[in-house]
């Protein structure tokens, strides 16, 4: 049992949490049992070490299986250890060290998706996160990150994920250009989220988002840049029916990718 929270080991683990630390080593960290139960089931051979306190073993039966199942031996710690290599207060017993995977942007577009959400400048770890894990739920085929969005191997954003960062493919570090270039050669159509756009309600009546689409969402703060919607087909935006200033990115993003899954499945079940 791993028990000096000062260890060079632990330090290492620790690091982790710094994005230097995940550049040099191609490393992240996972934090708690649905992270790390997510892990195991599509995406095992990624792990490289799992810890856990005795009870926070003992604690997940399903989570033992599917680590004996992947032949994946586990090292146990004390908790002040494990609250040492943690980002979070409460890891709640487990934590794994994962390499990252990412997908080229090249084999994203060489895979014929229907839908792909696009971050460009996306900087909240909570958002990005959010946008992964609500566009796994439309059954988006991708996401692509470009320009200076945020790492999605920070803690905040895997935590975000809820495990989704393991169930679709994730490109990392794309020039904007390039991949609208790769999108539009693959057939799909570059819609924009932005406040400046076309009432999207109208596009969805005029059976646009049935098409296959790159949804291109921009920062927080900013919005997309004015090269950047340039690049789009359409820009579109989510009416406001209430009297809220605007919807945060991640919510925005939700909808947009929802309802082009909706347009689209309709189209497919007719």
């Amino acid at each position: 049992m791993l028990e000096n929270p000062r260890s060079p080991r632990v330090r290492a683990v620790a690091k982790l949490t710094k994005r230097s630390a995940r550049t040099e080593t191609g490393l992240f960290l996972l934090e708690g049992p649905q992270s790390v139960r997510e892990a195991l089931t599509y995406r095992p051979e990624a792990i490289v070490e799992l810890f856990a306190t005795p009870n926070g073993w003992e604690r997940h039966p399903d989570i033992r299986a599917k680590a004996a199942e992947a032949e994946i031996d586990v090292e146990y710690v004390t908790e002040y250890v494990l609250n040492a290599m943690a980002d979070t207060v409460t890891p709640q017993g487990l934590v794994a060290v994962v390499q990252q995977t990412p997908t080229s942007v090249r084999d994203i577009f060489d895979s014929a998706p229907r839908l792909v959400a696009i971050c460009e400048e996306v900087r909240d770890p909570g958002n990005l996160g959010t946008i992964i894990r609500a566009a796994d739920a439309a059954g988006a085929d991708a996401v692509v990150l470009t320009g200076r969005t945020v790492d999605p191997y920070n803690p905040k954003v895997v935590r975000a994920t809820t495990g989704s960062l393991f169930h679709l493919p994730v490109s990392v570090g794309g020039d904007l250009a390039d991949v609208v270039t790769r999108a539009h050669a693959a057939g799909l159509r570059i819609l924009a989220a932005d406040v400046k756009g076309d009432d999207l309600l109208k596009a969805r009546a005029e059976g646009v988002l049935e098409e296959p689409t790159a949804w291109l969402f921009g920062n927080e703060a900013r919005g997309l840049e004015d090269e950047a919607l340039a690049l789009a087909d359409q820009v579109l935006k989510l009416p406001i029916f209430g009297r809220a200033e605007s919807l945060n990115l991640a919510t925005a993003a939700s909808v947009c990718l929802y309802e082009s899954a909706f347009a689209q499945r309709a189209t497919t079940a007719g």
